[in-house]
C-alpha cells in the first residue's frame, strides 16, 4: 500500500477541502493516508474513523504570522519527513521550500494552490501599500519556481490553474465543489420556517460585512451570522449599526449547525468585495448554499453571474451598495415561490455538475499516474 502525506502549517483541524474531501477520498481509494496539520487529539480520533492518520501540530496564534511561516512550517516539514511517504501533498505557499527538499529526496510532490497568492497579497492590509507589488512579484516567482521542480500542481479553480500552465510540469484542476447531501438536514432536524437570510464563513471588511449589516437593517428579515470576525474592532464597529439588532450571531460552528442555519434561510449571502483574489474565485459557500437548496445573493462578478444566472439560482447585486443587497433580500422575502424554484434549481445544478465526487475521480487518477495503479 502506497503511503501518502498531506501537510499544512496554516490550516486547522479537519479542514473541509484538505481532510474531508481529499484525504478521506484518498483513504477510501486504498492509500495509507496521513495528514500533518494544526489539530487536537480529538481531531485525530475522528480522522481515524475515516481511515486517515492525523499527526497533530501545536496551534500557533494567528498574530505570530512570521513564526507560523518559518519555525512552524519547519516543524510541519520535519514531522512529515519522518513519515517517509511515497508522495507528499502540501497546501501552503510557505511550504514550497520544503516541498523542493522532499522532491530532491526522490519523493513525488504536489502543491495544492487554494488561491491566487499574489492577488491575495494586494488585499492584505498588514502589508504596506508600497511593498505589495514587490511582495506579490516575489510570491509569483516562488510559486513558479516551486511548480517547475515538483511533480504537479493541484489548483482549486480553473483560473488558479491557468496561472501555473507555463512553469508547472503538470496542472490538475480539482474544484472545491460540495459533498452531495452533506448540508441537507433531515426533516426532523429542521426547527422553524425559512424566515431569515444567512452568511456563513470568515467575517472581515473585504467580505462585505459592513454592507451586509447595513442592508439587513433596511429589510424585515433576520441575519443568521456564522463565522469568526477577523478583527475585534470590526465587530465592535458593526455592532453599532442599526441593522445589528436583526442579527443572530453564532460565531464559529460545526457542519451540522451550518446545515441547520441554511435550513432556516431563504437566501445565503456571498457579497464579497471586488479584490483580485475574489473576482476569479469559486467561493465554496456559494456552492454550499446551492447544495442546501438556498438561493444565493452574490457579488456581480462575471464568473459568479455565469453560475447564478446560468442556473437561475439567485440574484447578483452591487456588493458595495447596501440598498442593492437589501432590495434582493426584500424581493426574495416577498416571493416564497421564487425561493423554492431557485433553491431547487441550485440543488439540481450541484447534482448535475458542481459535485465533489467528480473532482475526486480526477484526484485519484492523478495519484495513480504518479504512483502507479
Amino acid at each position: 500500500m502506497k503511503k501518502i502525506c498531506h501537510m499544512s502549517s496554516a490550516h486547522y483541524g479537519l479542514d473541509i477541502r484538505i481532510f474531508l474531501k481529499e484525504c478521506v477520498s484518498l483513504a477510501a481509494a486504498g492509500y495509507d493516508t496521513h495528514l500533518v496539520i494544526n489539530a487536537t487529539v480529538a481531531d485525530a480520533k475522528e480522522a481515524a474513523a475515516y481511515g486517515v492518520t492525523l499527526h497533530p501540530l501545536n496551534y500557533v496564534p494567528v498574530s505570530k504570522r512570521f513564526s507560523r511561516m518559518s519555525v512552524h512550517a519547519w516543524r510541519c516539514y520535519a514531522t512529515a519527513r519522518e513519515l517517509d511517504a511515497d508522495l507528499y501533498h502540501f497546501h501552503d505557499p510557505e511550504l514550497i521550500p520544503y516541498g523542493l527538499l522532499l522532491a530532491r529526496r526522490g519523493k513525488q510532490v504536489i502543491f495544492d494552490a487554494h488561491e491566487d497568492l499574489p492577488g491575495e497579497i494586494y488585499s492584505k492590509d498588514w502589508v504596506p501599500l508600497p511593498a505589495r507589488r514587490m511582495l506579490a512579484g516575489a510570491a509569483r516567482w516562488l510559486e513558479n519556481h516551486g511548480a517547475a521542480h515538483i511533480a504537479a500542481v493541484v489548483a482549486a479553480t480553473p483560473y488558479i490553474g491557468s496561472l501555473f500552465e507555463g512553469p508547472a510540469k503538470r496542472v490538475e484542476v480539482i474544484n472545491n465543489y460540495p459533498l452531495i447531501g452533506e448540508l441537507v438536514p433531515q426533516e426532523h432536524e429542521i426547527a422553524g420556517p425559512r424566515d431569515s437570510v444567512c452568511y456563513v464563513g470568515g467575517i472581515d471588511d473585504i467580505r462585505g460585512i459592513r454592507e451586509v449589516i447595513q442592508a439587513i437593517g433596511r429589510t424585515p428579515s433576520r441575519l443568521l451570522l456564522a463565522g469568526k470576525f477577523a478583527k475585534d474592532a470590526l465587530r465592535s464597529e458593526v455592532m453599532r449599526y442599526v441593522g445589528w439588532s436583526q442579527v443572530k450571531e453564532y460565531g464559529f460552528v460545526d457542519r451540522k449547525k451550518i446545515s441547520e442555519i441554511m435550513a432556516r434561510s431563504f437566501s445565503g449571502l456571498v457579497t464579497l468585495h471586488q479584490v483580485p483574489n475574489f473576482v476569479n474565485s469559486q467561493p465554496i459557500k456559494m456552492f454550499e448554499y446551492m447544495s442546501a437548496g438556498v438561493p444565493v445573493i452574490a457579488s456581480d462578478f462575471p464568473l459568479w453571474r455565469e453560475v447564478i444566472d446560468g442556473n437561475e439560482c439567485g440574484i447578483c447585486v452591487d456588493q458595495n451598495d447596501p440598498e442593492s443587497i437589501a432590495a434582493a433580500i426584500r424581493h426574495l422575502h416577498e416571493r416564497p415561490e421564487e425561493v423554492v424554484r431557485m433553491g431547487e434549481n441550485g440543488r439540481r445544478a450541484i447534482q448535475s455538475k458542481y459535485r465533489w465526487d467528480c473532482e475526486e475521480k480526477k484526484l485519484i487518477a492523478l495519484y495513480r499516474d504518479l504512483l502507479g495503479s
